[in-house]
C-alpha cells in the first residue's frame, strides 16, 4: 500500500515536468515557424521607421554623417518651402477627385456584376484585372495613349471633330489624365469590396419592400446603400491612404510635371531622398504625412457612428 501511494506521488510531479517539456517544444517550434517573418518586420519596418524619425531631427544626405539640426526640418518645411505646400495641394486634388469617382464607378459595376446575367465572370475579372497589372506598363501604355499627335485619345477625338488638348505636356490637363488613369485601374478594388457586400445582404428585407411596393430605386436608396455603409467605410479608409501615396504613375507618366503640375507628395519625398540627397528632410516630410494621414483615418473613424449602420 505504502508503495502504491508512493508511486502516485511521484507520477504527478513527472507528469506535470513532461507537459512542461512539450509546451515549450511547441512554443520553441511555432517561435521557429514565425522568426522568418519576425527577423523581416524588425528589420524592413520597425528599423526603418526608427531611422527615419532620427533623420528627420538631421541635415544627412544618406552617405556622410547626419549633423543634428532638431526641428530645423520642419520649420523649413512650414516657412520656406513652396513646393511643399503646392505638391500637398496637388495630392489633395488627386485624392478629392479619384476618391468619388472610384467608388462610384466601381458601385455601378459591382450592381451591375451582381445580377446573374450570362458572361458575368468575364465582365467582373475584366474590370477587375488593370488593379493587379503593374502600374508601370499601365503607366507606359496610357503615356503613349495620351500623346497630343498620335496618341490613340486624341485620334479618337479628332474622328468625332474634336482637337484634343495636349494632355500630359498641359499644366491643366495633365493631373486629370492621370486621375483618369488611376480611376481605370482602381475600379475593381471597391467593385469587389462592394460586391461581396451586396451578395451578404439578408433577402428579408427586399422581400418585405417588395410586399410595400417598394419600386427598384427606392430599394437601392433606403435599404441597398444604407446597408453598405460599413464597406463604404472601409473603402473611403483604404483609398483615402493610397490616394495620398500615389507615386508610380505619376513617376511613369508625367515626372510631376509640366512644371509641378502632377508633382504629389511622396514624388517630392523621392526627389529631395535621392535626386537632391536630402534625407534628413525628406524624413520630416514623411512624419508630416504620417500625421495626416493618422489624423484623417481617425477622424473618418470617429465621424462613423453618424452615417454607418450595421445589421
Amino acid at each position: 500500500m505504502a508503495t502504491i501511494t508512493m508511486a502516485r506521488d511521484t507520477a504527478g510531479p513527472i507528469r506535470r515536468a513532461e507537459i512542461r517539456r512539450a509546451r515549450r517544444k511547441q512554443n520553441l517550434t511555432g517561435w521557429l515557424f514565425i522568426s522568418p517573418i519576425v527577423v523581416g518586420v524588425v528589420a524592413f519596418q520597425f528599423f526603418p521607421i526608427l531611422v527615419s524619425i532620427g533623420a528627420s531631427l538631421t541635415d544627412w544626405n544618406g552617405i556622410s554623417a547626419p549633423r543634428f539640426v532638431g526641428l530645423h526640418n520642419f520649420a523649413d518645411l512650414f516657412g520656406n518651402d513652396p513646393l511643399f505646400v503646392q505638391t500637398f495641394k496637388n495630392t489633395v486634388y488627386f485624392t478629392l477627385a479619384s476618391i468619388p469617382l472610384t467608388i462610384g464607378i466601381g458601385l455601378v459595376l459591382a450592381l451591375l456584376c451582381a445580377r446573374p446575367i450570362r458572361g458575368v465572370a468575364f465582365f467582373r475579372t475584366a474590370y477587375f484585372a488593370p488593379y493587379v497589372t503593374n502600374v508601370v506598363a499601365i503607366g507606359f501604355v496610357w503615356f503613349w495613349f495620351f500623346q497630343p499627335d498620335d496618341g490613340v485619345i486624341n485620334g479618337l477625338l479628332n474622328q468625332l471633330g474634336i482637337h484634343g488638348p495636349q494632355w500630359l505636356s498641359s499644366s491643366s490637363w495633365a493631373m486629370p489624365a492621370v486621375i483618369m488613369v488611376s480611376v481605370w485601374q482602381g475600379i475593381g478594388y471597391p467593385m469587389i469590396i462592394l460586391l461581396a457586400g451586396l451578395q451578404g445582404l439578408p433577402s428579408e428585407f427586399y422581400e418585405s419592400a417588395k410586399l410595400d411596393g417598394a419600386s427598384a430605386g427606392q430599394r437601392l436608396r433606403f435599404i441597398t446603400l444604407p446597408l453598405l455603409t460599413p464597406h463604404f467605410l472601409f473603402l473611403l479608409i483604404t483609398q483615402f491612404i493610397s490616394s495620398f501615396q500615389v507615386f508610380g504613375l505619376i513617376y511613369v507618366m508625367t515626372k510631376g510635371g509640366p512644371g509641378h503640375a502632377t508633382s504629389v507628395y511622396i514624388f517630392n519625398i523621392y526627389q529631395n531622398a535621392f535626386s537632391y540627397g536630402k534625407v534628413g528632410y525628406a524624413s520630416a516630410m514623411a512624419w508630416i504625412l504620417f500625421v495626416v494621414i493618422a489624423a484623417v483615418t481617425y477622424l473618418q473613424w470617429k465621424l462613423q457612428k453618424r452615417w454607418v449602420f450595421y445589421t
